[in-house]
């Protein structure tokens, strides 16, 4: 999946580098390469799995918030993460996919961040 959450990510990468969050080996590794090959810039997110604690409630099954600002990017991707438990493969991008002005890498406006990369995992895996 990506989505932009929390705007936690942005805040600690920048507007330039999305974090990824997985907990398969393999995928993450994939990703990686697959970032370097075509220049589509990629950081690996811990799946930090104490922090799933942040989302328990006394109402709920969950909660989709924490009670404080920590970790944000990370116990979003957590609360995703617990409505895929059954997929073999699975990430999640934290994406901003903005770019407030030109710069060498791309023009002002909407950004297709991740998109290569996973692109190039996904045909390579299943082509």
């Amino acid at each position: 999946d990506m989505a932009t959450l929390t705007g936690a990510a942005r805040v600690a990468l920048g507007p330039d580098l999305p974090p990824f969050y997985t907990g398969d080996e393999a995928l993450a590794s994939d990703l990686a390469a697959a970032s370097v090959a075509v220049e589509d810039p990629l950081w690996r997110m811990p799946l930090w799995k104490p922090y799933g604690a942040k989302l328990s409630s006394k109402i709920a099954d969950i909660n989709n918030v924490t009670s404080d600002s920590f970790a944000g990017s990370i116990t979003a991707a957590l609360f995703l993460k617990r409505f895929v438990e059954k997929t073999a493969a699975w990430a999640h991008f934290d994406i901003f996919a903005w770019n407030p002005s030109d710069r060498p890498q791309g023009l002002a406006g909407g950004e297709a961040q991740a998109i290569r990369a996973l692109e190039r995992v996904i045909s390579k895996r299943y082509a």
